[in-house]
């Protein structure tokens, strides 16, 4: 069974309407956290700017949180502007949610595959995910084995749909050519 793993190359666009300049144009995350203190209680947002004007924004992290509230990690996490941490909160689903953004993830993940031995038909794959990037089963498999969507169809055996877009580890089997 050959392993496949999609990674992150760099972190998704963000579909979310400008304020400035209204359009529904994609921002990218700055890397980068504001923490602002206001006596006991501290606001903590991620910078994002506009790709279409240049527009920095503020998405809520947390909001008058008490400093006994936060994880000590995650606080000097905030404070450094960890990579890590601003990747984990962008791809939260309830942080998504709470401040209405979708992620684009077009042209931000790869595919590590090993070389498919030409002889061994049929061959089957292992594909995992590092980060829920949604990829579309059916051209994964077309692109790497370079094959037609619809021979993928005919000859790919998968137990989730292949035209769908997944972003969690399925297996796979194509069968050699009729």
């Amino acid at each position: 069974m050959l392993p496949w793993v999609v990674r992150r190359t760099r972190l998704p666009l963000l579909s979310l309407r400008c304020v400035t300049c209204r359009a529904e144009s994609a921002t990218a995350a700055r890397g980068r956290f504001r923490v602002n203190a206001n006596g006991k209680l501290l606001d903590v947002w991620l910078l994002v700017h506009c790709v279409s004007c240049g527009r920095t924004s503020k998405l809520t992290v947390r909001e008058r949180a008490t400093v006994s509230s936060f994880d000590p990690n995650d606080l000097h996490g905030h404070q450094l502007n960890d990579p890590d941490l601003v990747a984990a909160t962008l791809l939260d689903p309830a942080f998504a949610r709470r401040c209405r953004f979708t992620l684009d993830w077009t042209g931000a993940w790869r595919l590590d595959a090993p070389v498919v031995p030409l002889d061994g038909w049929p061959v089957q794959v292992n594909v995992t995910f590092d980060d829920p990037a949604p990829v579309r089963p059916d051209r994964l498999i077309a692109h790497r084995f370079g094959l037609t969507r619809s021979e993928v169809l005919r000859r790919v055996k998968c137990d989730i749909p292949l035209n769908r877009p997944t972003s969690t580890a399925f297996t796979f089997t194509v069968l050699a050519e009729d």
